[in-house]
């Protein structure tokens, strides 16, 4: 280990940034985040840096260095344009046994600026010793995804309740017990909902019961948007991470089910029109009885929950049933799709209105409002609406629609076996036939589907791989 890990408390101490640059203005920055009491010693300076003296945020000297300012530091910060100046700082700070950091040069420091990943009261510090502070960043970006904003909301109640557990549990095992069951459970949850009010009654009550209390479990109602795992919200993947059992729809793609818990029990209850491996009311009563279990239910549904997902009757049935549940939002397979297709489902010169409909219903007919979807400036999005194509496209036309009108079927969007076939909503049904188009496939209908020829930009690598081999034929 070449530099030992080490969190100082510099609120209020004189730390000496000598340099008037870009790179003692980002030093500075650190360093005032850290309460300290900032001396900047240049005779030249970054518009940032007279900022921040004029905003009485650290004091300026404007003049050079002198070795009389060893004595009066905390620690050092050498980042002025002269090697040899800087090499001389470090020297005298030595001497002085004052910690110095030399900017661009790990060999002259005697301590380094980790990247830093704040939560306070929380911080990760990630350093790679100066060999790569770019792969240092990257790797705190990582952690970013991986810890939630709320996480020093969640340390500063249980910091709050540190004195009630020593008093409730006088040993330190019940003690570690307690916080473990409650710091992975729906206490935790609660914080980073931004509900702490209910979180610090959900610890009184944990109090009350005792840590060998066996709690009731909770449901993560969790979108995995339209198939590209990049798309997945941070707050999905953690709720995906930290799941005991998984209950998974069709839509849900291979890539995005490896990055849930590989630990976690899966269930598969995917439907297809027709064929449902599981019915609906069974899937609803079966989350409420692995929660009941005690168990932290992920329900992962492609695309989003609340649009044509069947999300609103799953929660209900939780709700009836009194079983804790969160639901994390998705990118709908309509925005998701039609983005990756280059086709704006908005546009000034083309629609301004947009209409998300499905191509089934509970029954099995199609019964909408096609005079409305109709309407002119207008783009209509099908959910589920392959096998209905045949309908969909006479009664369009029978309400008014011209059969020239631009349609894109968007088969699989967002994945690297993206597919988008163009043509009219006269031509759709003999385009689904030509095609072999197969489910998720999402229909586009309106005049911004003439947009996707001058700006479709997502060439999956399977596309790219078949053009370059009929190229090479």
């Amino acid at each position: 280990m070449k530099h030992f890990p080490i969190f100082l408390d510099l609120k209020d101490r004189p730390c000496i940034v000598i340099g008037g640059g870009s790179v003692a203005s980002r030093k500075i920055t650190n360093l005032l985040t850290a309460d300290a009491k900032v001396i900047v010693i240049s005779p030249s300076i970054t518009p940032e840096i007279q900022q921040f003296a004029n905003n009485n945020e650290i004091t300026l000297l404007q003049r050079d260095f002198e070795k009389a300012d060893i004595a009066r530091a905390f620690l050092i910060v050498a980042a002025t344009d002269k090697k040899a100046i800087n090499a001389q700082i470090a020297e005298l700070a030595d001497a002085a046994n004052t910690p110095v950091n030399v900017a661009d040069d790990s060999t002259l420091c005697s301590f380094i600026f980790p990247s830093i990943l704040d939560r306070s009261p929380v911080t990760i510090a990630v350093s790679t010793g100066g060999a790569s502070p770019v792969l240092a960043r990257q790797l705190r970006m990582k952690l970013e995804t991986m810890i939630p904003s709320a996480c020093g909301r969640l340390a500063g109640i249980t910091e709050e309740y540190r004195e009630k557990v020593k008093q409730h549990f006088p040993k330190q095992e019940q003690r570690k017990a307690f916080w473990e069951n409650a710091l992975k459970g729906t206490f935790a949850e609660l914080v980073y909902a931004g509900q702490d009010s209910s979180a610090r009654l959900m610890l009184d009550d944990l109090l009350a019961k005792g840590h060998d209390e066996n709690p009731l479990g909770e449901v993560y109602l969790v979108g995995a948007g339209p198939g590209d795992p990049d798309l997945l919200t941070f707050k999905a993947v953690r709720l995906m991470q930290q799941a005991d059992v998984m209950v998974y729809d069709r839509l849900v793609s291979k890539p995005i089910l490896d990055m849930a818990n590989k630990n976690a029990e899966r269930l598969y209850v995917g439907k297809e029109k027709d064929n449902h491996a599981v019915p609906q009311d069974k899937i609803n009563n079966l989350l409420v009885e692995l929660a009941k279990q005690g168990k932290r239910v992920l329900r992962l549904k492609g695309g989003d929950p609340f649009i044509f997902g069947r999300g609103g009757e799953e929660i209900e049935t939780l709700s009836e049933n009194n079983v804790p549940f969160q639901v994390v939002p998705a990118i709908t397979a309509a925005s998701g799709c039609s983005a990756y297709a280059g086709i704006p489902l908005t546009h000034r010169d083309y629609a301004q209105s947009v209409t998300f409909a499905t191509g089934h219903l509970k029954d099995g007919s199609i019964n909408l409002n096609w005079q409305q979807l109709t309407q002119k400036n207008h783009t209509i999005v099908f959910y589920m609406g392959l096998t209905g194509m045949s309908v969909i496209s006479e009664q369009l036309q029978a309400h008014g629609m011209s059969g020239d009108m631009p349609a894109a079927l968007v088969e699989q969007g967002t994945t690297r076996n993206q597919r988008v076939h163009i043509g009219t909503v006269a031509t759709l049904p003999q385009l689904v036939i030509d095609s072999k188009v197969r489910a998720p496939t999402l229909t586009i209908i309106g005049e911004v589907v003439k947009l996707h020829d001058k700006l479709h930009w997502y060439v999956p690598e399977r596309h790219v791989q078949e053009t370059e081999f009929s190229r090479n034929k």
